[in-house]
């Protein structure tokens, strides 16, 4: 909250108070985190639903070879 001095100056109250916590610290590591576990949970699952075919298919190319 700012209020107004009488010599025209804005005054924070409470004193010392800057507004909300402007703290950024490592924000890009746990951006980088959520970006790897959800990149892993969407393999997990395409794995899950497309495990056997992706076999057969991988088997059927190694047979080719």
């Amino acid at each position: 909250m700012t209020a107004r001095s009488t010599v025209g100056r804005p005054v924070t109250w409470p004193p010392g108070w800057n507004g909300p916590l402007r703290c950024s610290h490592g924000q890009g590591l746990v951006e980088y985190g959520l970006i790897l576990v959800t990149a892993t949970v969407v393999c997990m699952v395409a794995l899950v639903f497309f495990g056997d075919q992706l076999s057969s298919l991988l088997g059927l190319i190694a047979s080719a070879v």
